[in-house]
């Protein structure tokens, strides 16, 4: 592994670390509120300690009106609004970074990124909190896009599987992180100020990140690639063993572009999303990405409703999806995996349900739930290569694009359930979270395996790909 190389990796799963710390901080919000405030006839009274202190800090600032304690309503409307603004991100970050590069944004997002964090802390006020919250999604969501793109286009293409499970296993270990320091921070500006100082001091690390080397060949950067292999001599045979990979794609697109009819404009790419082959796999992957992030997301943001303590909750649910860093040591296939993954995911959930309808032992009950949440990430990681492999080249960006759009929409939607009174998880969205993942199962069998077979560059590569064999009494 080269010295550039490695400057990618380890940086990048710094960012990665701390970009779980803002993304499930409105857990963190309602937690201390409902700690340090007084809910029913006295909900916007503060009581005595840690929260007086901070009102107080609060007060000299803009008034009694600027407690969080007076406001603490507003709080269930940030997760909403942080998800509107990873919807935001995955409709715009993609071409910004066609535009300016991903490192350039990537280190722009990653500096707003943290100060968003700090902001809440100095001006307690609940539409500049929303505002922060919107804006911290939008980050978060370009931060996703530019490290994975950096990661990948920086590995050889034998081990493009690796980046795409190192970095949610770093993902993790920050959840895993940012429980014990939301638990020693008490008050408001404390919880913010622990999770925001840290990225902040790292900040001047990521200035050395370098460019994706397939931006700066496709815009004939030359001279970045110049410095970047006069580096090391290891630099130099890993860019242009990447160079080469980069190259050959580059072909094999152009083919394909040249293959369709003369004089066919953008409304080519129409005809092919309308083709049967097209159009069913597109709605395939769509329902799975939609399916794995009402139950991802509806189990993660719902974590300390088990019964058992928020942070220690918390902590578990960023260790259970420690294991998925695993995955590409399993050598299934694409689909017979996915489909092992989307069934576990449901069967968990429903025992879940089932030990909390029975009143069973809340550290059962949320055992069942995250080896749910385990299960539908895996199935989420092997689902992002196997939309790659399913696509012909001519739309490929386009349905992965679609893909993604209903995954974010799967999030947004997911923040709409409302939950039952005493906080617990329904009942409806729990047969939702159980039932989605098995129905993806059973759509699963509908699609080819694709696993060591050469990426489609056109709608008639796509039907020689392998199709899936109804089982026969031979083979039971």
């Amino acid at each position: 592994m080269s010295p550039l190389q490695l400057s990618v990796y380890w940086r990048l799963s710094l960012v990665f670390f701390f970009t779980s710390f803002l993304f499930f901080l409105d857990i963190f919000t309602a937690a201390v509120a409902a700690t340090n405030c007084h809910q029913g006839n006295a909900s916007n009274q503060s009581r005595p300690g840690d929260v007086s202190d901070s009102d107080a800090g609060r007060r000299s600032h803009g008034g009694s009106g600027d407690s969080v304690c007076g406001w603490t309503h507003w709080l269930r409307y940030g997760q909403t609004v942080f998800m509107v603004g990873l919807l935001l991100g995955s409709l715009v970050g993609g071409a910004l970074s066609d535009r300016y590069g991903k490192r350039p944004l990537l280190l722009a997002c990653v500096c707003v990124h943290a100060v968003c964090g700090i902001v809440p802390a100095i001006f307690p006020h609940p539409q500049l909190f929303l505002a922060v919250r919107c804006l911290t999604g939008v980050c978060s969501c370009c931060i996703n896009v530019c490290s994975f793109s950096l990661a990948v286009e920086w590995t050889s293409p034998a081990a493009r599987l690796w980046p795409t499970a190192f970095l949610p296993f770093c993902f993790s270990l920050g959840m895993m992180g940012g429980a014990p320091l939301a638990w020693l921070s008490p008050t408001w500006r404390q919880l913010h100020l622990a999770l925001a100082l840290p990225q902040l001091i790292c900040l001047p690390l990521y200035l050395s990140i370098p460019e994706s080397p397939r931006w700066l060949m496709l815009l004939r950067r030359m001279d970045v690639l110049d410095r970047y292999r006069s580096n090391s001599q290891a630099d130099e045979q890993c860019l242009a063993m990447l160079l080469d990979a980069t190259w050959s794609d580059l072909q094999k697109a152009s083919e394909a572009r040249e293959q369709q009819s003369p004089g066919c404009p953008a409304s080519c790419d129409i005809i092919h999303l309308r083709h049967p082959t097209v159009l069913l796999r597109l709605s395939i992957m769509s329902y799975l990405s939609t399916a794995s992030a009402l139950t991802y997301f509806g189990i993660c943001m719902n974590v300390g409703s088990f019964g058992v303590s928020v942070y220690s909750a918390h902590f578990f649910s960023g260790l259970s999806e420690a294991p998925c860093l695993l995955v590409p040591l399993v050598r299934l296939g694409r689909r017979p995996i996915s489909m092992l993954a989307l069934f576990l995911s449901g069967a968990a959930c429903f025992l879940s349900l089932l030990l909390s309808r029975c009143h069973g032992d809340p550290v059962l009950v949320m055992g069942s739930a995250l080896l749910g949440k385990l299960c539908i990430l895996a199935a989420t990681f092997i689902a992002t290569l196997y939309s790659i492999e399913l696509f012909p080249t001519v739309v490929r960006q386009r349905c992965v694009s679609l893909v993604n759009l209903c995954f974010r929409i799967g999030c947004l939607v997911n923040t709409l359930v409302p939950p039952n009174p005493n906080g617990a998880i329904s009942l409806a969205a729990m047969l939702v979270y159980s039932s989605g993942p098995i129905i993806g199962c059973g759509l699963c069998l509908l699609l080819p395996e694709t696993s060591g077979v050469p990426l489609p560059d056109s709608v008639e590569d796509c039907n020689k790909q392998p199709r899936p064999n109804p089982p026969s009494l031979g083979t039971l």
